[in-house]
């Protein structure tokens, strides 16, 4: 396991106080070590189709991830949920890929993206400040040399600079409307949609993927206040943002739709806690 910029320091606001919105549940994995289950793709997951060599089952891969023995039983309750196996199987992730875990949290999917890019791969852990003090178990994770095609990133978004072409694949999962989260000295930093956009544009190969799933507000409603009372963004407006930098929508999937949420309430409300109305966008770099 590598590590960038990894740091420490006091953290003031809200999140210090624990009331930080984003739970990301981490996995351990290290490799394949089981076979995948067989059958037709679930709804809203494509034929496995994408720019490695034809024939790449990628629902079969993202199972193989899944179904692997040893992962800690409260993952495995939260994969109902979260459905992880059709989400990175509809991003297209492949072995020997190099794919950047944007907002990665405790390495739910870091952990899953690492087993599928596998040796021959690599997976850049992202996280900032306010996200690593929510997760006092992330170093757990990477103990006695475990998942060693990751690298561990720590910076916050406004100063993110990645290597142009570099990465094949980015996951943005349940991040993107942090963007518009109330600025807090110490806490959490004013972030440009435009500036992060293009650095993710530019860090990815032509032909490379950006995926993104977040809790979905109502179309028409406010950025910040979705953002910041809700923790939900208008999918619309993500679409029209990421096309306006340069970006291609090439498919969506309905694998986290939930026509329950009325898409009003905080996404922690008892009622649609984990049963979120989510949208999951495949874009790609031409």
């Amino acid at each position: 396991m590598k590590a960038l910029a990894i740091g420490s320091g006091p953290l003031e606001g809200r999140w210090a106080r624990g009331v930080a919105p984003f739970v990301l549940i981490a996995l351990v994995l290290t490799g394949f070590g089981c076979a995948p289950r067989s059958g037709q793709p679930p709804a809203g997951i494509e034929p496995a189709e994408g720019p490695g060599p034809p024939g790449i089952d990628h629902l079969a891969l993202a199972q193989a991830a899944v179904t692997r023995d040893g992962r800690p039983e409260a993952d495995l309750v939260d994969d109902a949920g979260r459905k992880p196996d059709q989400v990175i199987a509809f991003f297209q992730i492949e072995p020997g890929m190099r794919v950047l875990d944007l907002l990665s949290g405790s390495g739910y999917y870091t952990e899953l993206l690492a087993s599928i890019v596998g040796d021959d791969g690599e997976v850049i852990a992202h996280n900032n400040q306010a996200y690593l003090s929510r997760f006092e178990n992330l170093e757990e994770r990477f103990v006695e040399g475990r998942l060693a095609n990751v690298t561990r990133l720590q910076i916050e978004l406004p100063e993110l600079r990645l290597e142009p072409e570099s990465l094949d694949v980015v996951v943005f999962v349940l991040g993107y409307h942090t963007i518009w989260l109330q600025p807090i000295e110490g806490g959490w930093p004013e972030i440009s949609h435009e500036t992060l956009l293009g650095t993710l544009y530019d860090a990815l190969e032509p032909g490379g993927v950006l995926g993104i799933v977040d809790h979905s507000a109502l179309s028409g409603a406010e950025l910040a206040k979705t953002s910041n009372e809700l923790y939900r963004v208008d999918e619309g407006v993500v679409r029209e943002q990421v096309e306006a930098a340069g970006f291609v929508l090439e498919a969506e999937s309905d694998v986290l739709r939930s026509p329950a949420d009325d898409r009003t309430l905080l996404v922690f409300d008892p009622s649609i806690r984990r049963q979120s109305d989510r949208f999951v966008y495949r874009f790609r770099k031409p």
